[in-house]
């Protein structure tokens, strides 16, 4: 029995201790002594292996990180670091760029290394990856661990409190960065707001006009894991995708991803008035536009195209979503109850002008909170 208590107390002891491990861990960031280790560090400036270290304070006035998340394509790096730095530039001091490269291909290594403006990452994780459920791709498991260890190093070690991602096959729109510094505001004040995004789903050239408008996405559909918060994202998008050949072996590129019409105007963004975007102000403002389009019924593809202003068709279900969806041309990819683009299970997406076309939920209209004005 003696033992037995023993071996009890020392369990809770060695639990205890990991506790405050952890603790100081996490304290450590903003504590005194880290800023000391910064100092330190900051003295330690050099090359090492090839490899540029930054000193960790050298980037303390900075706006946000810029990460460019690499694996295996010198040439798609290649070409989105030309996109990148056409509108970087200017704005360096800002927005530091660095790249972080998953594995060992030498050719990235050496592409990466060619930019001395640019701050070198490396991931090495050669641990077998166990997938969840049978026939998942491994290689997203290894994208979501790189993702992991290079958002620890921007927001830990290295102590931005932002951080912009890229992939190695993106060009970026003249008002990238001016997008992402506005919206910051709205991500820094509204916890409801999870992230900002550059992407549209349904930003094929044929659904989309308007270079200034912005909405909130349900992007990160599991429940389990946006626990109520959205994305903003813009109508047009900010960001190209031209990987054809990647991790997802080219799925959906011809149709959905080959026609997104990328912004190509400066849209002057510290100017606007985005406080629309803030929660509650922004459910009033989609919930009367929603209240203001037309209602369709069946031929709902042939009414919308000769209807004058905003129209809203219904579904019932998934399968009646896919169905529309299909008939129009949009996603029609569904998880957990959402769909693409969805807010409320509200998908908007403009149709060949600047008429809006809203998708609508079983119970979209109760969760804006006109479900019974509009049924009277």
């Amino acid at each position: 029995m003696a033992s037995g208590s023993c071996d009890v107390r020392l369990l809770i002891f060695v639990i205890v201790a990991l506790f405050i491990l952890i603790q100081i861990r996490l304290f450590a960031t903003q504590s005194r002594y880290a800023d000391d280790i910064v100092t330190s560090e900051s003295r330690k400036f050099k090359m090492k292996d090839g490899v540029h270290l930054s000193p960790l304070n050298e980037f303390q006035a900075s706006f946000a990180a810029v990460v460019i998340v690499a694996c295996n394509r010198p040439d798609y790096l290649e070409r989105t670091i030309t996109s990148i730095l056409k509108y970087q530039t200017s704005v360096a001091s800002k927005f530091p760029m660095f790249i972080s490269q998953d594995g060992t291909n030498p050719d990235v290594k050496s592409k990466a290394l060619s930019y001395s403006q640019i701050t070198y990452m490396q991931h090495l994780d050669f641990e077998p990856v166990e997938t969840e459920r049978p026939g998942e791709i491994v290689a997203y498991y290894k994208i979501a661990k790189h993702y992991k260890w290079a958002l620890d190093e921007l927001f830990f070690k290295r102590n931005f409190s932002r951080v912009i991602i890229l992939e190695d096959d993106m060009e970026i729109a003249p008002d990238f960065f001016d997008y992402f510094e506005a919206t910051a505001t709205l991500l820094d004040n509204d916890k409801s707001v999870m992230a900002v995004s550059s992407w549209n789903d349904n930003g094929q050239r044929q659904f989309v006009h308007d270079a200034g408008y912005t909405y909130w996405d349900d992007w990160i559909r599991r429940k389990d894991v946006h626990n109520n918060r959205q994305f903003i994202r813009p109508e047009i998008c900010r960001t190209y995708n031209f990987g054809e050949h990647g991790s997802s072996m080219g799925q959906f590129f011809h149709q959905y991803l080959e026609p997104i019409r990328l912004n190509d105007v400066k849209v002057h963004w510290k100017e606007m008035e985005l406080d629309y975007l803030l929660e509650g102000n922004f459910l009033s403002y989609f919930t009367k536009m929603v209240a203001g389009a037309k209602p369709l019924g069946v031929d709902f593809v042939g009414k919308a195209s000769s209807m004058d202003g905003d129209v809203r068709i219904k579904y019932n279900n998934q399968a009646e979503f896919e169905q529309i969806a299909h008939q129009f041309g949009i996603f029609s990819e569904w998880r957990d109850g959402i769909p693409r683009t969805a807010y409320k299970g509200v998908v908007v997406f403009r149709y060949h002008t600047s008429k809006r076309i809203f998708l609508v939920g079983p119970d979209s209209l109760m969760k804006l909170g006109i479900e019974k004005s509009l049924s009277a």
